[in-house]
């Protein structure tokens, strides 16, 4: 274990040395407040603009198959849903009203929504035509998801990986250690550095994307039957410490202490509204 220590001492020494910290977002009703380190050579813009060279192609590819839905009442469902939620993200961050958010949805089987870098929002209609969604249960989904956006963890994850990368290198050389100390490194990064901070990440976007929608107007409880739902449908999933998602009840714990602080803010929208 003590290697472990050590390869996480040598991983915060040369991953501080590139990066920056950083606050994303404002901490909101929720309370996110955790500074992020990110890559200083690698800019919010640059990860924007490559992301969306990636969502077009995803795009052509989808429009040559006859998949892209741009009429559709779910496609109109989607894009009302998406559009009251990205009216709220300046109360997270001013600069995302400036943003080229961009919404589609693609005709597929796949369970599947994101939002990448910059505000390209995918969703694939079996999510919500498999899973039976309500405007409110898509709207966490979407609100999930936008948050991670709105928080760069995409850029923060890279920035990350290029620090373990690094360390990794870094450890095996200082320590001495072979081939099964390159394995213990790469064992040793993946459980005690990605993996953790990928389910804070995950914790990070259910907390925002679950005021972004009471803020919109919708009812903050419909995330609880939507990860039930989603818990449902991924029997067999592996245990949390093995997983970069929290495990279902994690999840659902922390949303439950986190609902009365947004209740409010719904009951306020859907006064307006």
């Amino acid at each position: 274990m003590r290697y472990v220590f050590r390869l996480a001492g040598v991983a915060g020494a040369l991953l501080l040395a590139g990066c920056q910290a950083v606050n994303t977002t404002s901490a909101g009703a929720v309370g996110v407040e955790r500074k992020q380190y990110m890559f200083s050579m690698l800019s919010s813009q640059q990860l924007d603009q490559m992301y969306a060279q990636s969502y077009q192609q995803t795009l052509s590819k989808a429009a040559s198959a006859g998949k892209l839905d741009k009429s559709s009442a779910l496609a109109q469902r989607v894009n009302n849903v998406a559009r009251r939620l990205i009216a709220q993200t300046p109360v997270f961050r001013p600069d995302a009203a400036g943003w080229d958010w961009q919404t589609s949805l693609i005709a597929s089987d796949e369970l599947n929504a994101n939002v990448g870098p910059g505000g390209k929002i995918i969703v694939y209609s079996g999510l919500v035509e498999k899973l039976k969604l309500s405007d409110d249960e898509l709207a966490a989904v979407l609100g999930h998801e936008i948050a991670h956006a709105l928080r760069e963890h995409s850029r923060e994850a890279m920035s990350k990986a290029y620090g373990a990368e690094l360390a990794k290198q870094g450890a095996v050389a200082l320590l001495g250690l072979g081939q099964a100390g390159g394995q213990l490194a790469d064992a040793a990064v993946q459980y005690g550095m990605t993996l953790p901070n990928s389910r804070g990440n995950e914790n990070e976007a259910d907390l925002i994307g679950l005021e972004l929608a009471a803020r919109a107007g919708y009812d903050p409880n419909a995330a609880l039957t939507l990860w039930e739902k989603m818990a449902g449908a991924g029997n067999g999933a592996p245990p949390e410490f093995m997983s970069t998602h929290p495990s279902s009840s994690t999840r659902m714990s922390n949303l439950r202490a986190t609902i009365p602080r947004v209740m409010p803010l719904y009951q306020q929208a859907r006064g307006q509204r």
